[in-house]
């Protein structure tokens, strides 16, 4: 197999072109073969040339004779996971939350042999759904179950991106078992492929469904709500060097007292007995000696109660900022010269930057094409913003975030929570000046740098520099993507949840400074979007696979 690159279509010519296309470019080279099997290795748009737009195409393929051919070979390097470790696992490894570091790190282990537990304190996908949809319309919030929280994560209510900016084979693992769950093929070698928060709500679903097959199990409505330690000393083989530290034994959860209880199947459950009752939840305790710790980064109280059971934790910066709202019309024109829909082009997209003279970085997050700002809170009297495509991307609206940098010195405290603390600051300030709990403020860009009353409410829901460098970078933005500075360009505030004020150290072999704990994925500080979030879920999968056996107990 042969791999070649720089096959170009124009945008009305179909894909079944391209063997013809590779026997042309190829000419007296192939000695009269013809191409007799090809695939799509990867696709990307040229529209540099407006007035010659081009899908490019790197393309995999054989011949129906054999000829040697001065290009690479093709094919891919297949993942594979590694051999099983030697030590004994006498409980079922826990995992704490069911978004993309959870689920794959939950998959990689089940399709291993050792049937996880995963705990999830949102709902189920369906059900999540509809509570979502009852905020948006009504104003009320489900704390524990929301845009933030319930199967998938965060990105289930998202343009659900599969783009990233790390190389590893694992991406292709991750993709592979979108396909798989029902995703489109084409996300294999898209050059920015993406999913859509119609189809993952189904996707997430179906991978859930594979590691419930493999003997894993989903616990929804279940909080973690701490650990239980035990102190080093009694481990005469382990020395902890520079910090206190325990070692975990179990973990202690909590559920609504009255709901459709998940029942764990096994005959011989390690789920012991109710031991504590409160107003409205239930709690129980499981034994374990592996917790990954993947509960995204708005699970606050989480983070809270393990730092004050002595989770290391470190402050990390981290942006904030609004959505901005234009036509898709104007983005497209901007980008290809006519509307898309007239070209046969999908939505155009964009990606902008700049550096304010403060030394301020601005730049534009998880563009939207063709979808929608959304209300992404998940705690009471708190005001979040987010952008949301279906995969038909075929809304009459782009949006993105408008973000900018936080550093960890504007804080104001050296407290590892202190980002945190920052965060709230200012959705709480979002929720005052909006209109409602599901309605944040709003504001044109004329109105936002008139300083008018609506452009004051968004202003005073960011922090002054925030504000201000957005003000500074907004011309040199339309000066890239002509229109961007519209005067009805749409302004929505607050996006604070583009990635984590927090880390949480680990080790070479991924634990944190509480043995047995092993943080992963974005809300740990360890990744930034729905692919490397899954990369790094399964990379701390494989940890556990090379140090245990198999589970083996009923």
């Amino acid at each position: 197999m042969y791999r070649i690159s720089e096959i170009k279509l124009k945008t009305d010519e179909s894909k079944a072109l391209i063997p013809k296309k590779i026997e042309k470019k190829l000419g007296k080279a192939l000695h009269g073969a013809k191409i007799s099997s090809w695939n799509i290795v990867k696709e990307s748009l040229d529209a540099r040339d407006k007035q010659n737009i081009r899908w490019v195409y790197t393309v995999d393929f054989d011949t129906d004779s054999t000829v040697q051919l001065r290009l690479p070979q093709g094919g891919e390097e297949h993942y594979e996971y590694p051999k099983s470790g030697t030590e004994e696992l006498k409980e079922r490894p826990i995992i704490c939350g069911f978004g993309p570091a959870g689920m794959f790190c939950a998959l990689a282990l089940a399709e291993n042999g050792y049937r996880p537990i995963v705990i999830e304190r949102g709902k189920p996908a369906d059900e999540r759904a509809e509570d979502v949809k009852s905020f948006w319309e009504s104003g009320k919030l489900d704390p524990e179950s929301n845009v933030q929280f319930g199967e998938g994560g965060a990105g289930t209510f998202s343009d659900g991106k599969l783009t990233t900016g790390i190389k590893d084979i694992r991406i292709k693992k991750v993709l592979r078992e979108f396909v798989y769950a029902g995703e489109r093929e084409e996300i294999l070698y898209r050059q920015k492929p993406y999913i859509g928060t119609d189809v993952l709500r189904s996707v997430v679903k179906n991978i859930r469904k594979k590691i419930e097959a493999l003997g894993g199990e989903v616990l929804f409505e279940t909080r973690l709500d701490g650990v239980e330690l035990k102190q080093i000393t009694e481990i005469k083989t382990h020395s902890c060097a520079d910090k206190d530290c325990g070692i975990i034994s179990a973990v202690f959860l909590s559920e609504p007292a009255i709901k459709n209880k998940n029942v764990i199947a096994e005959p011989e459950s390690n789920l012991l007995p109710e031991i504590q009752k409160d107003t409205g939840r239930s709690t129980k305790k499981i034994n374990t000696q592996v917790l990954v710790l993947a509960a995204g980064h708005s699970a606050r109280d989480t983070l809270r109660t393990l730092y004050s059971q002595g989770l290391e934790l470190e402050q990390k910066p981290f942006s904030i900022g609004v959505r901005i709202e234009h036509p898709q019309s104007l983005i497209d024109i901007a980008q290809y010269g006519k509307p898309g829909k007239e070209l046969g082009l999908p939505p155009a997209e964009y990606k902008l930057a700049h550096r304010t003279e403060e030394g301020r970085g601005v730049y534009t997050f998880c563009m939207c094409p063709g979808g929608e700002v959304i209300t992404a809170s998940s705690a009471e009297g708190m005001t979040v913003t987010n952008g949301m495509s279906f995969s038909a991307r075929d809304g009459k609206f782009a949006n993105s975030g408008l973000l900018v940098d936080v550093r960890t010195s504007d804080f104001g405290s050296d407290e590892p929570l202190a980002g945190i603390d920052f965060q709230e600051k200012y959705e709480k300030l979002a929720f005052k000046n909006g209109s409602a709990p599901n309605k944040p403020p709003q504001a044109a860009w004329s109105e936002f740098k008139s300083r008018c009353d609506a452009g004051i409410r968004v202003r005073n829901s960011l922090p002054e520099f925030a504000a201000e460098a957005i003000e500074k970078a907004m011309p040199h933005f339309a000066k890239k993507l002509k229109g961007f500075d519209s005067d009805d360009a749409l302004l929505t505030a607050v996006e604070s949840r583009s990635s984590s004020p927090v880390r949480i150290p680990r080790d070479e072999n991924y634990e944190s400074n509480i043995k047995g704990i092993y943080p992963a994925g974005e809300g740990a500080g360890y990744a930034g979007g729905i692919v490397s979030a899954a990369v790094d879920g399964i990379r701390t999968a494989e940890i556990l696979i090379r140090k245990y056996k198999k589970f083996e107990r009923g």
